[in-house]
């Protein structure tokens, strides 16, 4: 917690619009010694890449979700922040594993992907990939 106070602790952003996921993925974050944002839409996952870009505390990797019922997925959101940042780390992550986009995830701005419902473990060696810094669980 001392290092999220002084706002040194590399920041996820990850959207799911399933809160329980949220919820699981924000305790394993923080676990590791990150500091997460949660989002529950691609909309809001780009207000909130944004805002970090302004603030001068960039996420140090995303994480997000394929599939957003009523709202924009991960394909999209991915699509509209490599626009605004084409090399900070990606995850897709999906349920449904048999989607092209889980199958090609580099060929969709990703740069890995985690089929869910994921365990810690799981999760956890996703993120210290692109964030060496992180703790392990």
């Amino acid at each position: 917690p001392a290092a999220s106070a002084t706002g040194t602790s590399p920041r996820v952003l990850l959207m799911d619009d399933d809160e329980g996921i949220r919820l699981l993925g924000g305790l394993v974050l923080e676990r590791m010694g990150l500091d997460p944002t949660l989002v529950a839409d691609g909309e809001s996952a780009v207000r909130e890449f944004e805002a970090a870009q302004k603030t001068g505390r960039p996420f140090a990797l995303l994480i997000f979700d394929l599939t957003i019922v009523g709202g924009m997925g991960g394909k999209q959101t991915i699509g509209a922040i490599r626009q605004l940042d084409p090399i900070v780390p990606a995850i897709v992550s999906s349920g449904y594993s048999s989607d092209p986009v889980m199958a090609h995830y580099q060929n969709h701005g990703f740069q890995g992907a985690v089929n869910k419902p994921f365990d810690v473990a799981t999760l956890a060696a996703a993120v210290r990939r692109f964030v060496p810094q992180a703790r392990p669980v």
